[in-house]
């Protein structure tokens, strides 16, 4: 686990929401799959699951339940990146996983309405029929994208950087 993980794991508010489930078994099975980058999915969770908790306590929200229902939002427990490549679109590891994650959730632990919410409807917009029926589930699947979208480019931010300083080193030559 990273330094920023220990750190968010620290802080006694946000455990307090979740500490019954960030020790099963299963939960923690979740950091044996890399989700996006070099991110476990177990690592994705908590990062999705905090900074939700964070934005639901500011805007007053159900902080509890979107924190929880986020730590279990990618509970499907296999290797997404070897999926089927015969596999339909619609059958494809972005617009079933959701459902897959709600049903090991409901297996291994109790869920209010709210909570299954936030899990089935994570993946909207891409899934176009799962519009989020609470404002907390909203908020979750827009941190899910923000956080993917993060941690899938970590890898290649230093190229980035690089390719940046190159271009503005060019444009700052051929401007003097």
């Amino acid at each position: 686990m990273s330094k920023s993980i220990d750190k968010i794991l620290k802080k006694d508010k946000y455990m307090d929401c979740i500490r019954d489930l960030i020790d099963h078994e299963k939960v923690q099975e979740m950091n044996n799959y890399i989700q996006h980058g070099n991110t476990t999915t177990l690592d994705h969770c908590i990062r999705v699951s905090y900074t939700s908790y964070k934005i639901s306590k500011l805007f007053k929200m159900d902080y509890k339940s979107t924190a929880r229902a986020a730590l279990l939002h990618d509970l499907y427990l296999y290797d997404w990146h070897k999926n089927d490549e015969k596999t339909s679109f619609f059958k494809k590891h972005g617009f079933t996983h959701a459902s897959k994650a709600l049903e090991n959730a409901n297996k291994y632990f109790k869920l209010n309405r709210k909570e299954k919410d936030i899990i089935k409807k994570h993946m909207w917009p891409l899934t176009l029929r799962s519009v989020p029926r609470y404002k907390e589930s909203f908020v979750v699947s827009m941190v899910d994208k923000y956080k993917s979208t993060g941690e899938t480019l970590v890898p290649y931010t230093s190229k980035i950087a690089k390719a940046c300083i190159f271009f503005i080193n060019i444009f700052v030559n051929l401007v003097k």
